[in-house]
């Protein structure tokens, strides 16, 4: 059953222009970070990054050599979309992306997530065996078909992540319309529909149409009789995303997966014309079949279990931030912050307010603002610092946060040295003060 499940070839028209749209689309977010002023603001402007805590070494690379870094991928973006060389580019642009990823936090997103394990699933799939510069080089490769795992490992992934996306959003301060009515608040200066954006029926589209949109669409478009207005669904949902929001290509990517779930004939008809249309029954068991499927199986356990850690973490994910990240928790809560913090010499045990201007760029403040993880980061840098200059201290952290408009509270134990506590990523740390969210809820 699971052989036929994955191994029975279907035809491939849906993975080839699926190839071509992805491969456009990385090249203009490529080279887009680069004309918005993304890549300068985030990483060549700042002294330093907050990298994923483990891979402090990718720090070596920050600054003008990133410029060079987006544009390789850029071209490898260019590649892919025309097939050429289309493993090499594809293992280039996933390496440098998730080096872009792991390197920095403070432009955290969960599309970029979701652009890193895409563009390493993308690196196993037939996707240049037609319409591309490899065929023309080497015609021994060409194919009509690709095995059924080539489409079902889009599907599922989408199903996860738009299934996440529902749940996380079924909690009071979404329901009761209190986050999407701040989250179009900071939209009113948007010329025309800045006031429109503050009417009530739009938080009402925003709040209880987001949670339908995430846990029905895969559904509807797996469907016959519902995918082709499930398709015009997305198109709004997306282009609303997209303008309101803007997140890049991700509202894009996410329309260009919709050749996946329409039959190969109506793909092939729209923009393969010339392609002959696969038909035949047919299954090829590879002989890595084992090893593949105890792989494929371990992969999507993973990325069901990740949502779940949440869970399992003290406090609520809200506050701590805790189990946030590779979640698919997509704007979920809106949060307001005062932080400072405070070097103590421990020898003479002076007090030094730290000025964060000085070692922070706006965007890395708001960051170290609210987040438990980038607090630590920067006060092993302050300790790191200060150690330079001769002096062994301590660093102290006094910070309030506001989660979704509630009153402001203090976040993290202002008496608890940051510089000399140790990060755990699987347990709640105590230096960060209760919420008492769920109460409240």
């Amino acid at each position: 059953m699971m052989n036929k499940l994955l191994f029975k070839h279907i035809d491939n028209s849906g993975l080839i222009v699926f190839r071509i749209l992805f491969g456009a689309l990385i090249f203009l977010e490529s080279i887009g970070a680069i004309f918005t002023g993304w890549t300068r603001r985030t990483l060549v402007e700042p002294e330093f990054t907050f990298n994923f805590i483990g891979f402090d070494f990718l720090q070596a690379i920050q600054g003008e050599w990133m410029y060079a870094h987006f544009v390789i991928m850029g071209i490898c973006g260019l590649f892919v979309m025309l097939g050429y060389k289309y493993r090499i580019s594809m293992i280039t642009f996933t390496l440098f992306w998730a080096t872009t990823y792991l390197m920095q936090k403070s432009s955290y997103n969960n599309h970029y997530y979701f652009l890193m394990i895409l563009s390493a699933i993308m690196v196993f799939l037939p996707a240049n065996t037609y319409a591309s510069i490899d065929v023309k080089q080497n015609p021994s490769i060409q194919s009509n078909s690709m095995p059924n795992w080539c489409r079902l490992v889009f599907i599922l992934q989408l199903f996860i992540l738009y299934t996440y996306a529902s749940i996380a959003k079924m909690y009071p301060d979404w329901l009761d319309l209190t986050v999407p009515e701040l989250l179009m608040k900071s939209k009113k200066h948007y010329v025309l529909v800045g006031n429109v954006l503050q009417q009530k029926f739009v938080h009402y589209l925003v709040a209880y149409g987001g949670i339908l949109f995430d846990g029905l669409i895969i559904p509807l478009l797996l469907l016959k009789r519902t995918r082709k207005l499930a398709f015009f669904a997305s198109i709004f949902f997306h282009l609303f995303n997209s303008f309101i929001f803007q997140v890049g290509i991700f509202p894009y990517l996410s329309l260009a997966f919709a050749v996946f779930f329409f039959e190969p004939k109506v793909i092939q008809k729209l923009f393969l014309k010339r392609k002959p249309l696969f038909s035949v029954e047919k299954i090829e068991i590879p002989s890595y079949a084992t090893a593949f499927k105890t792989v494929f199986v371990l992969y999507f356990v993973a990325q069901i279990a990740l949502p779940l850690r949440q869970h399992f973490i003290q406090d609520n994910v809200l506050w701590t931030e805790e189990g946030h990240r590779l979640s698919w928790r997509m704007m979920l809560r809106t949060k307001s912050a005062t932080t400072s913090f405070t070097v103590v010499d421990k020898g003479t045990q002076t007090k030094i307010r730290v000025k964060l201007n000085d070692y922070l760029t706006k965007k890395q403040i708001r960051s170290v603002s609210s987040k438990p993880d980038v607090m630590w980061q920067f006060a092993q840098r302050l300790k790191s610092i200060y150690a330079k200059k001769g002096m062994d201290v301590e660093v102290h952290v006094n910070a309030y946060v506001s989660v979704n408009g509630r009153q402001i509270k203090q976040f993290i134990d202002p008496k608890v040295d940051l510089a000399n506590e140790k990060w755990n990523p699987f347990k709640h740390h105590d230096w960060i003060l209760p919420s008492n969210l769920d109460k409240n809820n």
